[in-house]
């Protein structure tokens, strides 16, 4: 007679179905995996050996131990660069979140037109950020420029842009508010997401537009202001292609401005890189950018179950 052995406590039994279904899963995720292993675990643990190491691509590395990440602390370049990066995300986040908002609430209003305007917002996000920096340059040239041709037309002569230090930082916060639209399409579609029911509630017990708003709109949508508040710091603090484009990949602007007013930390990072062929520093560079990110990131995280309201979850 045939004895059943009785399942061990505490272990799974897949049957054949279950561990094929299982085998084709991870035939699927293969392509992904090899590709994640190769173009970016790979690299990362590859530059973090470099941070370790003086390596300038033509020799061989050769090890210096943390010798690159005490010159992280002292090098003023490194902390010009690192504090301008951390001016322009402190306004370029709040501005994107609060225009855009602003945006989002307007073409929930606009009713047929709806549509268009969401493509209209959205369209300026698909120019390639090389194009955005040229048409910047242009637009923000002190003689030619438009704006500042615009700002004639009612009295106003308009600073130099592109050459005064003290203009550089504001017209390259001007130049981001280009590519806001995708934050404007995530808010209206969270906007359409709130409940009628609830404002029709709010309004029956005496609630006021600003009250309704705050009361009720800010609650349902703090999910997507969460989000957005991540991905736009994580940018920002990675800014690099837009301001390279038009501040050093034009001789001409080079030669006419103070670079220390326009030098982003990952611009730093890459001139350290490929200009001077300083790879070790430059991996040291990029992972205490990596650690600074994670650390905002957490923050953000940890403050997030505070103000963050997610449908469903008891507070």
């Amino acid at each position: 007679m045939a004895t059943v052995t009785p399942p061990v406590p505490g272990r799974r039994h897949r049957t054949p179905l279950a561990r094929r279904e299982a085998r084709w899963a991870y035939l699927f995720l293969a392509p992904w995996i090899i590709g994640f292993l190769i173009f970016y675990a790979g690299p990362m643990l590859a530059s973090l050996w470099l941070s370790f190491t003086e390596y300038d691509v033509i020799n061989p590395p050769e090890y210096t131990g943390l010798d690159n990440y005490r010159q992280l602390m002292s090098d003023p370049a490194v902390a010009r660069s690192l504090g301008n990066t951390v001016y322009y995300t402190a306004l370029h986040v709040p501005l994107v979140m609060l225009i855009s908002l602003g945006l989002a609430l307007l073409l929930k209003r606009v009713g047929r037109l709806q549509g268009f305007f969401r493509t209209v917002f959205y369209l300026p996000v698909m120019t390639p950020a090389v194009a955005v920096g040229i048409l910047f340059l242009l637009l923000l040239n002190t003689q030619d420029g438009l704006i500042n041709r615009a700002l004639g037309l009612v009295g106003i002569a308009g600073p130099s842009w592109t050459t005064d230090p003290h203009w550089v930082m504001p017209g390259v916060i001007l130049m981001s508010l280009w590519s806001l639209g995708s934050t404007v399409i995530i808010y209206l579609a969270a906007l359409q997401n709130v409940p009628r029911d609830l404002y029709e509630a709010a309004a029956i017990d005496g609630a006021g537009p600003w009250a309704r708003f705050r009361s009720v709109t800010l609650p349902m949508i703090s999910g997507s202001l969460f989000f957005t508040l991540i991905v736009n710091t994580i940018a920002s603090l990675q800014m690099f292609t837009e301001v390279y484009t038009m501040y050093f990949g034009n001789r001409e602007t080079q030669n006419t401005f103070n670079s220390d007013a326009a030098s982003f930390y990952v611009i730093h990072l890459f001139q350290e890189a490929f200009q001077f062929l300083h790879m070790g520093f430059a991996s040291a560079m990029a992972w205490l950018l990596f650690v600074i990110i994670l650390i905002i990131t957490l923050i953000q995280v940890k403050l997030s179950n505070r103000f963050v309201y997610y449908e469903g979850e008891d507070k």
